[in-house]
């Protein structure tokens, strides 16, 4: 049984499309997405589209739930009024779409327990590095499998009895080790293939490439409020 894991499109609709037509090329049993899916970029109703038409549970991440209004943090102005522009290119389907998200997944699968989740089993808003090593609690769950995304890094690691994996991003993917002061995002699309066997889990984590001028041209087209600076801060 082979399962595609894909999180954090961030409206990245460019991306998005790299991917599922990486994940048709390669062929996979099922499809999941850990969530972010609208928020933030320029494409989000065509990405909420594209999900649509895939064969795929969704779970809701923080950037879902901001749009919904549900999110408990303070967002700066500029988040803002990007969610208010965000809201303006969705009908009431895409809403109606993204309050179907769930808050997790359980599911067995030959006889293995799997966990799928945003951030942690409790929270779309914990974060989990690989160098974390304290306050693992959310995650000591009883599962085979668990995978979450939300921090848009490709890793995996066990974490008691079950083997954890993030998938990466979709539409916002970058280096964690550069300088802050030229923080980048990569024209690189990531998700992971999950293989469930007699043994147990493994994965394989995939990077798929994609136009950087295409997402440009859309993205400046969009109306999509400081449209320049986000295409900006990707790598060319």
């Amino acid at each position: 049984m082979r399962l595609a894991l894909l999180s954090d499109q961030h409206g990245n609709d460019v991306a998005f499309r790299s991917i599922v037509e990486d994940v048709e090329r390669i062929g996979v049993d099922r499809i999941f997405c850990l969530g972010d899916v609208a928020q933030g970029g320029a494409q989000p109703a065509q990405t909420l589209d594209r999900l649509a038409g895939l064969d795929c549970e969704t779970i809701l991440g923080n950037a879902d739930a901001f749009l919904l209004g549900e999110d408990n943090e303070e967002p700066t102005p500029e988040l803002v009024e990007v969610r208010e522009w965000t809201l303006s290119c969705l009908d009431d389907r895409h809403l109606d779409q993204i309050r179907s998200f769930s808050p997790t997944i359980e599911l067995e699968l030959e006889g293995q327990k799997l966990l799928f989740f945003h951030a942690s089993p409790q929270s779309f808003d914990d974060v989990l590095l690989p160098d974390t090593d304290d306050d693992l609690d959310p995650w000591l769950v009883d599962a085979d499998l668990l995978a979450g995304g939300h921090t848009h890094k490709q890793w995996t690691r066990r974490l008691g009895q079950a083997l954890f994996v993030n998938p990466g991003a979709v539409g916002l993917a970058y280096d964690y080790h550069q300088p802050e002061d030229d923080f980048r995002f990569d024209a690189v699309a990531e998700y992971a293939v999950v293989t469930i066997g007699p043994h147990g889990p493994s994965v394989e984590f995939r990077r798929v490439r994609y136009s950087l001028e295409e997402l440009r041209r859309a993205v400046l087209a969009s109306g999509r409020p400081n449209a320049e600076h986000h295409i900006g801060r990707y790598r060319e």
